[in-house]
């Protein structure tokens, strides 16, 4: 795993607030499994714990901004026009 890797909500696989997709890129780990896991654990370990601690993490996780979004405007730059 890359040292340099930063655990940050994603702006491309993204459902709801982007934590399982930041998850998932910050462990090479499918974010269908991540978000699978969360609604198990969620059901049988009660609504609240699960819950609370994704709230919290869309809250404190910084969103990752070195991904463009997908209905971006494309910017154009003086040396495209020449």
């Amino acid at each position: 795993m890359d040292l340099k890797k930063k655990l940050t909500r994603s702006s491309r696989d993204q459902m709801l607030f982007g934590v399982c997709g930041g998850l998932a890129e910050y462990t090479e780990v499918d974010a269908t499994v991540i978000r699978l896991a969360l609604v198990f654990l969620t059901v049988f370990t009660g609504l609240f714990p699960f819950v609370a601690v994704y709230i919290l993490a869309a809250l404190v996780m910084p969103l990752d901004v070195t991904v463009s979004t997908v209905n971006s405007d494309p910017v154009v730059t003086k040396s495209d026009i020449e």
